[in-house]
């Protein structure tokens, strides 16, 4: 198993944790930037740093070698400008750069000719996550599966509480017609009272 066949976003999650694990820096700046200019405001995720770089690690596997110029094309994204038509803007190139001096720094990706590439370490190391990613995945999906199993146990009723719960209920309802009998009757004998008397008043 490899890392392709692994989901893009569990992989990279997994990434980016192990990174923060290995002492890969976060610039002091980076709560205080946006990823681009195209962007409205920094984002919401306090550990965006660390799935940025491992989304570059990625990136850099699957397509490299690629160079900041590129990296910023792909993180880029359309920028509102009110009333006008929305324009491309290119991602932030600072952050861009910082990930990758970092995973140079780690040893997982190299300068080339046309950019960076990934190094032989870089690739044991997203394969080796990559097995890791499918194992968490398939434990999770196990788990699921397990709940739901005991969920339906505890909300499916046995053919014989059905039948006594029908039954309860019929009780019931027998119970609840045949007290609406008695209160008619009532009703019938005061009627019948009540003209007895007006009869003999007359």
């Amino acid at each position: 198993m490899g890392v392709f066949d692994v989901p893009a976003s569990a992989l990279i999650k997994v990434v980016a944790a192990d990174l923060k694990k290995q002492g890969l820096k976060q610039p002091d700046w980076i709560m205080f930037v946006k990823t681009g200019s195209h962007r409205e405001r920094a984002p919401d995720n306090p550990e965006w740093f660390y799935e940025r770089a491992a989304s570059i690690l990625y990136r850099i596997y699957k397509e490299g070698p690629l160079g900041t110029g590129s990296l910023r094309n792909y993180y880029g994204g359309k920028k509102r400008r009110g009333v006008k038509k929305a324009r491309f803007q290119k991602a932030g190139g600072k952050i861009i750069r910082v990930c990758l001096q970092e995973l140079e720094k780690q040893g997982l990706i190299k300068k080339d000719k046309k950019g960076r590439i990934i190094t032989g370490k870089g690739q044991s190391y997203l394969n080796k996550l990559a097995k890791e990613t499918i194992a968490f995945t398939k434990q999770d999906e196990a788990k699921k599966i397990v709940a739901k199993v005991e969920k339906e146990k505890h909300s499916e009723k046995t053919v014989e509480e059905k039948k006594v719960e029908e039954e309860l209920k019929k009780q019931e309802q027998v119970g609840k017609d045949k007290e609406k009998a008695k209160e008619e009757a009532k009703k019938k004998e005061k009627k019948k009272d009540e003209k007895k008397v007006e009869a003999k008043e007359e």
